[in-house]
């Protein structure tokens, strides 16, 4: 598997990829491509052994404007025939090995995603790290029947 800083170009199949997983938010390809801009040193694409094949994952995160020690992970994708393998782990952890000068990691899970709650465990044993969590964001805030957001925090780690 190889893993690499998203471009621009990327942003389409950011996009595809979220879409297909059926279980994130969508955000509009705009917002992919300006996150594939912006935000790409704190994100990764995934893709199998050959460096122009279709992407088979990603990870979008950013620094916390208020804690730049802590990396917030927004969106987790990976393409169906790839579940299982490890793509988001490994992504997870060489994007945490990439980034500078952070030993926090947060990241918010609906109640009803267990594969989500499994993979940010997973991480903190593997960094040895305290998980806390605590509900971010309540249902009736995020409105239209949106399960509320429960923000998992992982560290200190040792990046």
């Amino acid at each position: 598997m190889l893993i690499s800083q998203p471009t621009v170009d990327d942003g389409v199949d950011l996009s595809r990829l979220a879409a297909e997983s059926k279980v994130l938010d969508l955000n509009s390809r705009y917002a992919y491509l300006l996150w594939c801009r912006d935000f790409a040193e704190t994100s990764v694409l995934a893709r199998l052994d050959d460096p122009t094949s279709e992407p088979i994952g990603f990870v979008t995160g950013y620094r916390r404007p208020d804690a730049p020690n802590t990396l917030v992970v927004w969106q987790v994708a990976v393409d169906a025939a790839a579940r299982g393998l490890g793509v988001a782990g490994g992504m997870l952890d060489a994007l945490v090995d990439r980034v500078p000068g952070i030993d926090h990691l947060e990241t918010t899970i609906t109640p009803d995603n267990d594969a989500s709650e499994r993979l940010f465990a997973a991480f903190a044993e593997r960094r040895a790290a305290r998980l806390v969590t605590s509900e971010l964001f309540s249902a009736e805030q995020l409105g239209a029947g949106h399960e509320p957001e429960i923000l998992h925090r992982i560290g200190p780690f040792a990046a």
